[in-house]
């Protein structure tokens, strides 16, 4: 994997989770979790979104380090 789409998938996620626990304590998270016991599907999944993009890109940035033998 490229170096620099590792790098830019890793801020991605980053903004990503960042946005979603912004989004998980917003009042309509609040009014969700008060009725369901959940916050909203929509900061769960930005979430969930943030973590793997930012796993692909720590994943790519490690794999990328390492010279390969072809």
């Amino acid at each position: 994997m490229n170096r620099t789409l590792s790098i830019a998938l890793l801020v991605i996620g980053c903004a990503l989770i960042i946005y979603g626990v912004s989004a998980s304590t917003s009042f309509s998270s609040d009014v969700s979790r008060f009725f369901t016991g959940n916050p909203t599907d929509r900061s769960i999944w930005l979430l969930i979104g943030g973590v793997v993009a930012a796993i692909v890109g720590i994943g790519g940035m490690i794999r990328g380090g390492t010279p390969h033998n072809h």
